[in-house]
């Protein structure tokens, strides 16, 4: 009802403000009116809908000129250019000139629109960046400034499904352009279309483009997938979306028309063969490349360098050799180096947002066993047949890109090629978005293996559990079986052994088995420690609520922070914490397992912790929930939970009576009551008078001293309801003696109605305000300074912890699913260890000096966004260096220490040489096994 009513409103402000001349509105009712329509219908974004371009230069103009009359905010305003919020960024001086009509111009192409039958039959640049070029507005804002300023021209884009569950909107606005070539004919046209418009609209828009009745050829013309001039896919799952069919932007597409006769195409004598390529030179138009540039999704130009603004002049001048001739040499020769003779140091160009792609390439072909491997023949290496790999390619294509950066010369490389093989093989990878360059790695490191795999048909092979025998024995037997299946340089090189034991919580059954890594992920560290906040409440009525902060080990599991709170309140041996999350007043799950590791507790969630006697067989809880009236309408009322729920331990058969919940209860609340409060006139002196011993009831579990500490404060009676367990309330009256059966109730829930006059008696904000876990406050100078080590990361990796409950192991002694706890070793370690932090920031001491860094990727900015560079340590010249896209400059050693540290490499220290013999071998390999 609330998103009908909004939309309803916007639609009535959206008539009212077109009937109104946009002379009589004033600024600040322009401002008003644009931000609640853009709000309602950015929260009503469904697929299909239309957002449209506006240029930059006229919103912000806009933008200015609404924000005129509002207060200068301070030079700390971080709203950016598009605020609606009322402040702007013009230094407080206000805009008071009226924008003139929209102007679109500086948005479009000056060329013709490449597809005469696009929608709005204009073409925009393919630089555009959205924020800085351009903003996307909603249909509705858009018509509403179209009726006020005029001009255009409407940029129309619609909105699509993205991500990989389809479930999150993007706004198209760089549509498919693909390059359509038919054969026989050799005519050939460009055209643009969304990529989640399927095969059939293709193939409809195609024989419309080239004038074949579609009736009449529909089963005559073929569709093909033709990257890189290759058939590499006939397209005639017509339902199937071009997305789904990996088509990517500016590729070719072959249109086919074939006559009925043996399928082949004839036309003055000339034969098609089955490639599409004819015999006579008239169809040579056919391979001519496609001249157009690459179009950018997102808004970032193929040939643009967004990240660091540099111009094409910038870049020449940078290139202190002229690019000569390239040689016969297949892999060429980019230019010459006037700077010494070591090579390793060209950069790669930025082609928009490929920074992250950059950085980990720079780490890999920096990788001395990786350098040498791919600058000699390795192709007698590359498994063609392996299901799992990419038939060769993509070893080649980083093969080729890696001999262009280490050839001598410095200009420069655009990794076009190697970008187009990747978006083929990784569609997760297409398109000019930032990625992480993390997950770039991994899969380069796992598609690398599988292309280079020197096993061409694979073992089954069975591996068995240790059953008691020597760690050793059991680990060279299960790194015998992986290589049997997987052998390639990746393996040689960056692939180790770690020990992974689990054992049973139930009969302890201990499972040993050795699983290979290629990198780790490790969890940063900051703190082993961390700083809880809980409520203590009693239910004997002997004290107040108090609040209490406890330290914890970080990764630690609910057994110690329920040590820490009973430690803290002093737990006498006859009690037992009851510890809990409260969520909207109510309990929402108790911490009980003491196996669960307390990353589960958020800072932001709420704890409470209850004092109760210890349970006994036939014991229940009594869960007390608080309620209070609030106004829903006019003339209706509700009762509502507030404050926090409080707890006891409730001894009782299958039967007790209403009084003794009522004198529990009353107990409970004894240190609330105010002081010198006594019963009203409606009260019942006596069933309500005095706090009595609870034992009378039969309860026996409330501290009789404790009761009697308040002996002569005055209870007023209370309106408790109890819940059966069909949900009925029960009235439960003081003084009423009536037994209520619990035999199928695990615990009893109670209401308590507090009236006004309820209300008034008790001080009631102690149960209210309930703390987070933890406030974040300032951090401090000496938090933000201290370096972080990676062995606590490590440690904290290979730590003892239970598995997930949906990560359970089936314990072949119980022969049931259990949840286990997990210990990793690292037993077997890699040549080139690889190592992904989790954060952002790192120390790189490595305390025996296994291994020395050599190179590693940064991040600078948000996980979304933001820019990777690589800090690289030319080993043949032992000095640093920082791979910034094309632009590469010397640096310190000091300089690599950053908190910008994302993806770390290391290779083993000169001082440890066991096992260094040829990458191209690991069965010659030492067998040294080294635990950490």
């Amino acid at each position: 009802m609330t998103e009908v009513a909004t939309a309803s409103a916007a639609a009535t402000g959206i008539a009212m403000a077109t009937e109104k001349a946009a002379k009589e509105l004033s600024p600040e009712e322009e401002r008003v009116l644009i931000r609640d329509i853009a709000l309602t219908a950015e929260a009503n974004t469904k697929e299909g809908d239309s957002f449209f371009l506006i240029t930059q230069k006229w919103w912000q103009h806009w933008i200015d000129y609404v924000n005129q009359d509002q207060q200068p905010n301070n030079s700390n305003n971080n709203e950016g250019s598009s605020s609606l919020s009322g402040n702007s960024d013009s230094n407080g001086v206000g805009i008071s000139k009226r924008p003139s009509g929209i102007d679109n111009s500086d948005l479009i192409s000056d060329g013709p629109a490449e597809d005469a039958n696009s929608d709005d039959g204009v073409e925009i640049h393919d630089t555009l960046l959205e924020g800085r070029d351009y903003v996307l507005l909603p249909q509705q804002v858009w018509n509403l400034l179209f009726s006020w300023y005029g001009g255009g021209p409407a940029l129309s884009r619609k909105v699509i499904n993205s991500g990989l569950s389809q479930t999150e909107f993007a706004v198209e606005v760089y549509p498919l352009r693909l390059q359509l070539l038919v054969t026989p004919k050799g005519d050939r046209s460009t055209i643009r279309i969304s990529k989640k418009e399927t095969i059939g609209e293709l193939h409809r828009r195609a024989c419309e483009i080239f004038h074949l009745n579609l009736e009449q050829v529909i089963s005559d013309v073929c569709i093909w997938d033709y990257y890189g001039h290759r058939k590499h896919a006939l397209m005639n799952d017509m339902d199937k979306t071009l997305d789904d069919a990996n088509i990517q932007m500016d590729q070719d597409i072959l249109v086919e028309v074939l006559n009925n006769v043996n399928d082949t195409l004839v036309t003055d004598g000339t034969s098609i063969t089955d490639n599409g390529f004819a015999d006579k030179e008239a169809t040579s138009v056919l391979l001519e490349p496609s001249k157009s540039s690459l179009s950018i999704a997102g808004g970032l130009s193929a040939n643009k360098i967004a990240s660091k603004g540099y111009s094409a002049e910038q870049l020449q001048n940078q290139t202190l050799g002229c690019p000569n001739k390239e040689s016969d040499n297949h892999f060429g020769n980019s230019g010459v180096s006037t700077r010494g003779t070591f090579g390793g140091l060209t950069g790669l160009l930025n082609l928009g947002n490929t920074c992250f792609m950059n950085s980990a390439i720079q780490c890999l072909v920096h990788t001395p066993e990786f350098a040498r491997y791919f600058r000699e023949d390795y192709h007698q290496e590359i498994n063609w047949q392996n299901p799992l790999g990419m038939v060769g390619e993509l070893a080649l294509a980083f093969g080729e890109l890696l001999r262009k950066l280490w050839a001598p010369g410095r200009t420069p490389v655009a990794p076009r090629p190697f970008k187009a093989k990747l978006a083929r093989f990784a569609p997760q990878f297409s398109g000019y978005n930032q990625h992480d360059s993390q997950e770039l790695l991994a899969f380069l490191l796992d598609g690398l293996h599988e292309d280079l795999n020197r096993v061409k048909h694979k073992p089954y092979v069975n591996s068995r559990d240790a059953d008691g025998r020597p760690d050793e024995e059991v680990a060279d037997e299960y790194w015998a079986n992986h290589i049997a299946r997987n052998d390639s340089i990746i393996v040689d090189v960056c692939q180790g052994q770690y020990k992974s034991t689990l054992v049973c919580p139930v009969c302890n059954k201990v499972s040993v088995t050795f699983d290979p890594f290629m990198y780790l992920s490790l969890p940063l560290q900051f703190a082993t420690t961390r700083s809880m906040t809980i409520t203590i409440f009693t239910c004997d009525g002997s004290a107040l609520p108090s609040t209490c902060t406890i330290t914890v080990p970080k990764q630690g599991r609910y057994r110690d922070l329920i040590q820490a709170v009973s430690n803290a309140c002093s737990l006498k041996q006859t009690e037992e914490i009851k510890l809990v999350e409260i969520r909207n007043h109510l309990i929402h799950r108790f911490l009980d397992d003491s196996f669960v590791s307390l990353s589960t507790i958020k800072d932001d969630d709420h704890l409470a912790a209850y004092k109760i006697q210890k349970s006994a067989t036939g014991n229940v809880l009594l869960q007390l929930i608080h309620r209070r009236q609030e106004q829903e309408t006019s003339d209706a009322q509700r009762w509502k939970p507030f404050g926090t729920p409080l707890i006891s331990s409730l001894l009782c058969d299958d039967v007790i009576r209403s009084g003794v919940i009522q004198t529990i209860v009353q107990t409970m609340l004894t240190p609330l009551l105010k002081e010198g409060i006594e019963y009203s006139d409606d009260s019942d002196p006596s069933t309500s008078g005095m706090a009595r011993d609870p034992s009378d009831h039969g309860s026996g579990e409330v501290d009789t001293n404790c009761a009697s500490t308040s002996i002569n404060k005055v209870l007023p009676k209370l309106p408790l309801q109890l819940v059966d367990e069909s949900k009925t309330c029960i009235d439960l009256p003081a003084g009423d003696e009536k037994a209520i059966n619990l035999s199928a109730m695990s615990h009893v829930v109670v209401y308590l109605d507090w009236t006004s006059k309820l209300l008034e008696k008790f001080n009631i904000n102690y149960l209210e305000n309930l703390p987070e876990v933890f406030k974040y406050g300032p951090i401090t100078k000496k938090a933000r300074t201290e370096p972080l080590s990676l062995y606590t990361c490590l440690e904290a990796f290979l730590r003892e912890e239970p598995l997930v409950p949906e990560d359970m192991w089936y314990c072949p002694q119980c022969k049931e699913q259990r949840q286990a706890s997990k210990k990793l070793d690292l037993w077997r370690l890699p040549e080139v260890l690889v190592i992904h932090l989790k954060r952002f920031s790192y120390s790189r001491s490595m305390k025996h000096k296994l291994y020395e860094l050599y190179a590693l990727t940064n991040h600078y900015g948000g996980m979304g966004s933001g820019h990777y560079t690589a800090h690289i340590k030319l080993l043949d010249e032992n000095k640093w260096y920082n791979f910034d896209d094309s632009h590469i400059s010397p640096i310190n050693e000091e300089d690599v220490k950053s908190a910008a540290a994302y993806v770390l490499f290391y290779r083993r220290a000169k001082s440890d040489t066991s096992g260094t013999s040829s990458a191209g071998s690991r069965r010659a390999r030492d067998k040294t096994s080294y635990k950490y």
